[in-house]
């Protein structure tokens, strides 16, 4: 082989590794692969659902899903984190019944959707049979959970709205906790107002501590 070509040979090398690394980056063909996974999830649920199936669905090959996810149970918790985190996003919209309302607003959202309303009870029935799904799924939804509501109640004590001992954690159950159990346990669908009597409900348990400590009538 001559000097000449010897040097292009690793540039050769390198295109032809090129796509791989381009198909990695591929925005399209991730979202597919979410839509996939969404849809899959909703048919078969977490138990029967396959890569292949996955695969097979979102019109790629196994080894799209793989650069991206490791296993099942890792494409499937990070998808949900990613919605949980959209879910939670911190408001910050001046006050304190602004931002329940707000988060609120999209819980509920994200509650109403079709395969939300089949995925979260199957995975979580999946989670009590599963130890490894259970502390992963948990882990998750709560470095989710803990952000949002340390965001959310710390604007809340520096508005002066709450005590500073305000525990976050508990206050975030507080607003998330009536609507999961109406919406996605009972299934009962929301009356007309009911965001805004949950939402005024939820606030004056918040700050009914801060009331007494004032002495403020309620």
């Amino acid at each position: 082989m001559a000097p000449s070509e010897k040097s292009a040979e690793p540039r050769r090398q390198a295109r032809r590794r090129a796509p791989a690394g381009a198909a990695l980056q591929r925005e399209d063909v991730t979202e597919a692969i979410r839509a996939a996974v969404f849809t899959e999830l909703a048919r078969v649920g977490y138990g029967r659902m396959s890569i292949e199936a996955v695969a097979r669905r979102a019109g790629v090959g196994k080894t799209a899903v793989y650069r991206r996810w490791r296993s099942k149970l890792h494409m499937v918790i990070d998808l949900v984190s990613a919605i949980a985190t959209n879910v939670t996003l911190a408001p910050d919209t001046g006050s304190l019944r602004g931002d329940v309302r707000d988060v609120l607003d999209a819980a509920a959202q994200a509650l109403r959707h079709p395969l939300a309303s089949q995925i979260v009870p199957d995975l979580l029935a999946e989670a009590a049979r599963n130890p490894e799904i259970a502390v992963t799924l948990e882990s998750a939804l709560r470095h989710a959970q803990q952000s949002t509501s340390t965001a959310m109640i710390g604007n809340a004590i520096a508005r002066g709205e709450l005590p500073g001992d305000t525990d976050a954690d508990l206050a975030f159950d507080m607003v998330i906790g009536p609507l999961y159990w109406r919406m996605a346990v009972t299934r009962a669908a929301l009356p007309p107002g009911h965001l805004d009597r949950l939402t005024d409900a939820v606030v004056r348990g918040l700050t009914s501590a801060r009331a007494a400590d004032t002495g403020t009538a309620l």
